[in-house]
């Protein structure tokens, strides 16, 4: 009987040593962990992490008015040697596209396969103040009569590598590999923007459509090419 007590008894001290231990241990933590029912001054600008005070850091993000749309003056030339206005698809097609997106269209020609002849035309307007872009349909073909990169390219001040990469990637989508043989191009001349683009109604199409309606839209963002078009000549 004793030594049943004697049992109890060691049985009673060592719960209330662990009791003890615990209350000890749970007492030291809280007292090293900040309290937050106690909030500083500044709570609103507090940021905490865990009960933990963070660095304060300026997450505000600007706020930026949405601009206006500006409609620039673009020359249109379908560059072929059978093509007339009343059967140039094409060319008709752009010039629907970029009137109904707003611009102006200054001028709208027809050029025979000629380096001189479409090297002439190109000069001609990229000269004039008035014209911001210009935009050729045709010639950028592989066979014999294809010389619109040709008689355009050694005129430009800087070429827009760019256009030729994204229009090959929208192309590839739709025609494969075939996409290889087109040359379209697209630079700078005399402060104005030149794109070359293939003769196919649907080569027009994704080139406006995908790429050109954007960049020719000072409300596109990130960025586009109206926003810097007053820096060209810098």
């Amino acid at each position: 009987m004793s030594g049943l007590v004697l049992t109890y008894s060691w049985v009673l001290f060592a719960l209330i040593m662990t009791t003890t231990l615990i209350l000890i241990i749970y007492k030291s933590t809280s007292e090293d962990k900040p309290n937050n029912s106690e909030k500083p001054d500044n709570t609103d600008d507090t940021l905490l992490y865990r009960g933990y005070p963070l660095e304060k850091k300026n997450y505000e993000i600007e706020v930026v008015e949405d601009k206006k749309f500006i409609p620039i003056n673009i020359c249109i030339l379908t560059v072929s040697d059978s093509r007339k206005k009343d059967d140039d698809i094409s060319g008709n097609l752009l010039f629907t596209k970029a009137k109904e997106a707003g611009h102006n269209i200054i001028n709208y020609e027809i050029s025979k396969d000629d380096k001189e002849s479409i090297r002439n035309k190109i000069t001609e307007w990229s000269e004039n103040k008035e014209i911001d872009a210009i935009i050729t349909t045709g010639g950028t073909g592989l066979t014999g009569r294809d010389v619109t990169p040709d008689a355009i390219e050694d005129l430009f001040e800087k070429k827009i590598d760019g256009f030729s990469t994204i229009f090959h990637l929208i192309s590839f989508q739709k025609i494969k590999t075939s996409t290889i043989q087109s040359r379209a191009t697209a630079g700078i001349i005399d402060n104005t923007y030149i794109f070359c683009l293939p003769g196919s109604p649907g080569a027009v199409k994704d080139a406006w459509d995908e790429i050109l309606i954007n960049q020719l839209d000072i409300r596109h963002k990130p960025c586009n090419l109206i926003e810097i078009i007053d820096r060209l000549e810098e």
